[in-house]
């Protein structure tokens, strides 16, 4: 039964982001354009190595999940960021908050699950190059591609599961986007010691075990071209795990930056641009890493354009 300082919280207000009345129709039409190019990007990806068979393999397998993750990590967050700044009430339902937030926890972390799978299929390639046919085989793609779903609906189901036993505060304003854990968290009236510990001990696994993980391939990647030295060797780091490396960097940089370094007076602001950043811009140009770095990508553009000239 809640106290006289609580009462049944019904819905939310998304405070979004701090921009000027005057510069509201150009942001709109920024995120707007981002949003688009994120889709029209990853539906491009998708569709090319659907088509070619020539990118049926398993770094490209990745890839495609990589991206169709991507196109949907922007949708849980983007459409009601532009549906809210057209609205004079930017509000949103008690269910649809949870769901948002149960759908961001889940796509956000099946992308670093997919990046270390992506990372294995790396160092397998280089490390064991002539194994690699019989390593990484249909079953073993799959079975990882699996096993990062399950462990993300884990994830995402007990912290909602957890957020829906906490009673709220008569203050329904969340001064983000997006319905943010942390954000509700601060909004909650019951205690959250039970929330608090399983985002340290758990996120720190769903978050710092994989960036590990991927550190240790790059660094056998490093440690087995140095073996045998040699300049075709250093180009074959960059050619076949260049893409890979700027979007671990991208997501994994603002991350760290959000997290791991809070500013000194915990600004909303830098917390909310921050959390744009990988939320946002980096599905938006993880297309344009992999397609503008990537000769394979590039020849099956040409091939299916070709082949429509055909038509």
């Amino acid at each position: 039964m809640p106290g006289n300082n609580q009462t049944i919280i019904s819905y939310f207000l998304l405070l979004g982001l701090p921009i000027p009345p005057k510069h509201h129709h150009l942001f709109y039409a920024l995120f707007l354009a981002m949003y688009l190019t994120t889709i029209l990007g990853n539906l491009i990806i998708i569709i090319l190595i659907r088509l070619d068979n020539h990118l049926h393999t398993p770094m490209y397998f990745f890839l495609s999940n990589l991206s169709f993750n991507d196109l949907c990590f922007s949708s849980v967050t983007v459409p009601k960021l532009l549906l809210n700044m057209q609205s004079q009430v930017p509000s949103i339902p008690y269910a649809g908050c949870l769901a948002q937030m149960y759908f961001f926890l889940f796509f956000g972390d099946l992308e670093s699950l997919l990046l270390v799978a992506m990372a294995y299929d790396r160092y397998v390639a280089i490390c064991f190059p002539l194994h690699y046919t019989s390593i990484m085989s249909p079953k073993l793609c799959m079975s990882l591609l699996l096993l990062s779903c399950m462990l993300t609906t884990l994830y995402a189901t007990l912290h909602t599961l957890l957020l829906t036993r906490l009673s709220f505060c008569e203050n329904n304003m969340i001064p983000h986007f997006f319905c943010d854990l942390s954000a509700l968290l601060k909004l909650a009236c019951s205690d959250i010691h039970i929330n608090e510990l399983v985002i340290l001990i758990i996120g720190g696994l769903v978050v710092v075990l994989p960036f590990i993980l991927i550190t240790v391939s790059y660094a056998c990647i490093v440690s087995s071209i140095l073996k045998v030295p040699s300049t075709r060797g250093i180009h074959k780091i960059f050619t076949t795990c260049g893409s890979h490396l700027s979007v671990v960097s991208l997501f994994y940089g603002t991350i760290i930056g959000l997290y791991l370094c809070p500013s000194a007076n915990n600004s909303t602001l830098k917390d909310t641009v921050m959390s744009m950043m990988y939320t946002v811009m980096t599905p938006m140009l993880n297309p344009f890493i992999y397609s503008l770095r990537n000769k394979d990508i590039k020849g099956a553009l040409k091939r299916v354009l070709q082949k429509k000239t055909l038509f």
